[in-house]
């Protein structure tokens, strides 16, 4: 890897130079910075055992220099490059409490039980203190202790128990998971849902925990002394690092109700998906469900006559949408847009009469109150917004094909989140996001719009646009990866395939699968575009293939990844999260497959809104959507193949457009830069010879 990776090039416009001709003692100062910062980072690498990489030195002095200037950074740091001790690093010697949030709990869970008690330890000596750290998550992650010794304070328990179990215990798998984690409850120190092993189900897990809408507060619990959430606040309040996840980060920033203590620095890692996550908290539901459950919470509350209102209401909102056409909603139709506006006047009585009858009858009324509240007034909530009809929000009907027994649900997400990014995440800190796959078709110009930032990096200081404020200042930065992806991979598109359509049965493609697996011999992860697409190939390969095909769903994905990795032999076959969450060092993978560029479904009500918003302003909503998308899916699913520096493969992608569509060059300059080929009997022998040469596999 040449040096020049390391640094921003000028010509990136999601890069900027630093200014020249600062004064000497500037040009001094930033010196010995970039010095007291390679010393630290030396110290922590050590202690972990690794190797210091160029990248990871150049992220690490980014970051502090960020810090320095109360900027904006993205990083796009390659697998290998040891990006999380290139932040921690800076963050532990920049002194102000820090904020690091990511995407998945196998990172949070790396961070706080490896890396910062190694590093913090390594860097106590030279900072002559030693951070503090914790962990905080959103209150419905950690078990109610209200609830594991009142109960839950409504009829969600009812059937749990049968009369004849009492004595000999529960016999159902609800019931005993209930009584399971009560039992668990005594002896936990954390309370964290993702310390309990083997865990539970949702269903079991909702009967122990609240939400923060449902909290009775720590002054008027019980329980509020001991409260597991509670303590892992305060742990948070007083710890110098705060490790959080995507949603916890979206609520604190967009909801008012600040769930994080004040930082100066954030650093928000696996920041690809973080588009998607504010997205999902910032996306609310009409169900049916939710409406009959919040009449039921308000029953013994509230006056019998509102009562009866909003169950009449939820009844007729059922019968419409159960005969209700799925997709997007520019206007809700008149009688859909009555039901909807009956439910939020329904429930704003039934609010209103719990305000003014106190049940008498009820032992725990606080906790009933509550939860009943809770139900009322997200119902309310939701209802006003699809009322409301601004042009800012997408309205759809969904079918919810996955329970056909379900009737359809309205759904109600915003346009764009890239605005409320911008005006919340943004204000009066530095914010570093870092990813492996942050640039684009080249360049960071894309995710930094989408992420709220401006299109061009500094060169836009106290750039206005009408609404939205000053633009924050940022810089971009590639510190590039370790690996010789040209030497360690090869990226094949069959161009000889027939372009892909809407069938998932693809015989000339599955021919072709069967092929590149038999000269692989075996060693495939399958990334599909779609769970019956994944279904299709797995039926028709067991049949031609000597290998076992695992398959996504058919056990959990931990079990599934740990049989993978002990079998040569075997191929793992499945959509969304293997593109994203898949980490298999060593030769059980040396051959990723994709079936096709994984464009968003035409009919997606979200996607298609938002492209279309491109295109009414003179974009290309085409380019800046749905290939964003595809490209950003392709780029992760790429970086499954080389995970470590020993690695060699083959990425195949089975949709010809890759080759001969004009988009194909923004597709392929967003993946890692393997060897690049067409040619079919090239890649079978490249297969073979990367087989025969494989080193036994390493069991997880």
């Amino acid at each position: 890897m040449s040096d020049s990776i390391l640094d921003s090039d000028p010509a990136d416009p999601g890069a900027t130079p630093e200014p020249s001709g600062a004064p000497a003692g500037e040009a001094s100062a930033g010196a010995d910075d970039a010095s007291r910062i390679r010393e630290l980072l030396h110290a922590a690498v050590t202690a972990v055992g690794g190797v210091e990489r160029p990248g990871q030195v150049a992220m690490a002095e980014a970051v502090a220099a960020a810090v320095g200037n109360s900027e904006q950074l993205l990083v796009q740091a390659g697998t290998g490059t040891g990006k999380s001790l290139a932040y921690l690093v800076p963050a532990l010697a920049h002194g102000d409490k820090v904020v690091v949030a990511t995407a998945t709990l196998a990172l949070q869970r790396q961070l706080v039980e490896r890396d910062l008690p190694r590093t913090v330890d390594a860097l106590r000596p030279l900072l002559r203190r030693k951070p503090s750290y914790a962990m905080l998550k959103g209150r419905s992650n950690y078990v109610c202790l209200h609830r594991v010794h009142e109960g839950a304070p409504s009829d969600d328990e009812a059937g749990l128990f049968d009369p004849a179990e009492v004595l000999g215990g529960p016999s159902s798998k609800l019931g005993q998971d209930i009584v399971r984690l009560r039992d668990w409850a005594d002896e936990t120190e954390t309370g964290d849902r993702d310390d309990l092993s083997p865990g539970v189900s949702d269903k079991a897990w909702q009967q122990l925990s609240v939400s923060s809408r449902e909290c009775l507060g720590a002054t008027k619990c019980t329980y509020g002394g001991d409260c597991f959430a509670e303590k892992a606040r305060e742990r948070a309040k007083l710890a110098d690092v705060v490790v959080t996840n995507h949603a916890l980060l979206a609520i604190d920033s967009l909801e008012g109700a600040p769930v994080l203590p004040e930082h100066g620095l954030l650093i928000v890692d696996e920041a690809h998906e973080l588009v998607s996550r504010v997205t999902g908290i910032a996306t609310a539901e009409l169900t049916t469900t939710a409406v009959n459950r919040a009449v039921k919470r308000a029953a013994r509350l509230a006056n019998e006559k509102s009562v009866d209102k909003l169950q009449a209401a939820a009844e007729n909102y059922h019968g419409l949408m159960e005969i209700a056409d799925g997709g997007r909603v520019e206007e809700l139709p008149e009688n859909l847009h009555f039901a909807v506006a009956a439910i939020r006047e329904a429930a704003r009585e039934v609010i209103t009469s719990i305000g003014e009858i106190r049940d008498r009858g009820v032992s725990d009324e606080d906790a009933v109150r509550k939860q009943a509240m809770a139900s009322l007034e997200t119902i309310h909530d939701t209802t006003d917004r699809l009322l409301e009809g601004s042009v800012y929000d997408v309205v759809w009907i969904d079918r919810n094909d996955r329970f056909l027994a379900a009737p359809a649900s309205l759904r109600v997400a915003p346009l764009s989140v890239s605005g409320l990014l911008r005006e919340n995440l943004y204000n009066d800190r530095s914010v570093v996001l870092t990813s492996a796959t942050l640039k684009l078709g080249g360049d960071f110009t894309g995710v930094a719009a989408s992420l709220g930032l401006s299109s061009t990096g500094r060169d836009d200081v106290g750039e206005t646009i009408e609404g939205t404020g000053t633009l924050p200042v940022w810089r971009g930065l590639d510190v590039g990866s370790p690996f010789d992806y040209r030497k360690q991979g090869i990226l094949y598109v069959a161009r000889h395939l027939p372009p892909p359509g809407r069938d998932p049965e693809r015989p000339e493609m599955l021919d072709e699968l069967a092929d590149l697996i038999g000269a692989a011999g075996g060693r495939t992860l399958g990334l599909f575009s779609s769970m019956r697409a994944a279904q299709a190939a797995a039926e028709a390969l067991r049949e031609r293939v000597p290998g076992e095909i695992l398959l996504q769903g058919e056990d959990t994905l931990g079990e599934l990844i740990k049989r993978f990795s002990a079998d040569a032999e075997s191929c793992l076959f499945g959509t969304l999260s293997l593109w994203q969450g898949v980490d298999v060092p060593g030769s059980a993978c040396q051959l990723v497959v994709m079936d096709r560029i994984p464009f968003p479904r035409p009919d997606d009500p979200l996607m298609s809104a938002r492209q279309k918003a491109v295109e009414e302003h003179g974009g290309n909503g085409f380019m800046a959507v749905a290939a964003t998308h595809a490209a950003l899916l392709m780029a992760q699913g790429a970086g499954r193949l080389v995970r470590s520096g020993d690695d060699r493969g083959v990425v195949a992608v089975l949709d010809s457009r890759l080759a001969t569509a004009r988009y194909g060059g923004f597709f392929r300059s967003s993946m890692p830069d393997f060897w690049y080929t067409t040619d079919r009997n090239q890649v079978r022998r490249s297969l073979a010879a990367i087989n025969a040469a494989a080193a036994p596999v390493r069991a997880r």
